[in-house]
């Protein structure tokens, strides 16, 4: 399949201007396909769609939205006859030149945060390649995988290659493995990426710090009840408080124990030494 390719650049700069910006016009024609793309500063900008006869706006809705004048789909069907019948000539005149052939680069990732059991999206990104024809296969625990996968129409860039995307709708299983692997004439062996469920555990910062808390909390009402109990006892010669104070203190650190072991700490360190009160 030879590919012709007319490509118009005009750089667009304001006397007063700071900045320029690049429009783009591409006419890409085959001996069975047909495309043309406005793009801006490397952004597509609107594609004629041949098989729904019409013109598709690919940027986003803005606030003052705006639209190409009326006749460029018209334009972009004379334009792909215009690219056919140079492509005719340019094949005889050059004796059917060897096509050139760009390798692809792959990156595969997840549309959203990924989350045990929550429906998301693997994306297979595929850059830089010529020519257009290029295979994309899913697996899934080295399983084809074909019912809910999806691939977009090819984008052009500025420098005549494709980008393309495919998607896999999948729902996250711990060890699941998935795979892209993508075949093109310029790669000596399918390219393949791998992407693994993972999900990172949950962050015990805020536990320990609530426990490490906690038990200062009811370490430091111990030691304040003990001084309390203690000063009380120097103050009476004779009562229950001193003979019932050292009791009362262990119940304290022991409640303190075993409210840690509940929170589903280790037990502290060392053992429960008995208070004699002199």
């Amino acid at each position: 399949m030879k590919l012709c390719l007319i490509l118009v650049c005009a750089a667009v700069l304001h006397t007063e201007a700071k900045f320029k910006h690049k429009d783009l016009q591409l006419v890409l024609c085959s001996d069975t396909e047909k495309e043309e793309i406005y793009g801006l500063d490397g952004e597509e900008m609107w594609h004629a769609d041949f098989s729904q006869e019409k013109g598709v706006m690919t940027m986003p809705d803005f606030a003052d939205p705006f639209s190409y004048v009326e006749g460029t789909y018209e334009n972009a069907v004379a334009n792909a006859e215009v690219c056919k019948q140079s492509l005719a000539v340019f094949v005889e005149g050059t004796k059917s030149p060897a096509e050139p052939k760009v390798a692809p680069q792959t990156s595969i990732y997840s549309k959203s945060d990924v989350e045990l059991g929550a429906r998301n999206t693997l994306i297979c990104h595929i850059t830089g390649f010529y020519p257009a024809r290029v295979g994309v296969q899913w697996t899934r625990n080295d399983v084809k995988v074909t019912s809910e996968a999806s691939l977009s129409r090819h984008y052009v860039t500025d420098d005549g290659t494709f980008n393309l995307i495919s998607t896999l709708s999948f729902t996250p299983k711990q060890g699941d493995i998935y795979t892209c692997t993508v075949e093109h004439v310029a790669l000596d062996r399918p390219l393949t990426k791998t992407w693994d469920v993972q999900v990172p555990p949950p962050s015990l910062g805020p536990t320990v710090f609530c426990v490490a808390g906690l038990a200062a909390g009811l370490l430091g009402t111990a030691v304040g009840i003990f001084f309390f109990i203690k000063g009380s006892h120097k103050g009476s010669s004779k009562g229950n408080c001193g003979k019932q104070s050292p009791d009362f203190v262990r119940w304290a650190l022991l409640s303190e124990q075993k409210l840690l072991e509940l929170l589903g700490k280790k037990k502290l360190v060392g053992k429960t030494t008995p208070l004699t009160f002199k």
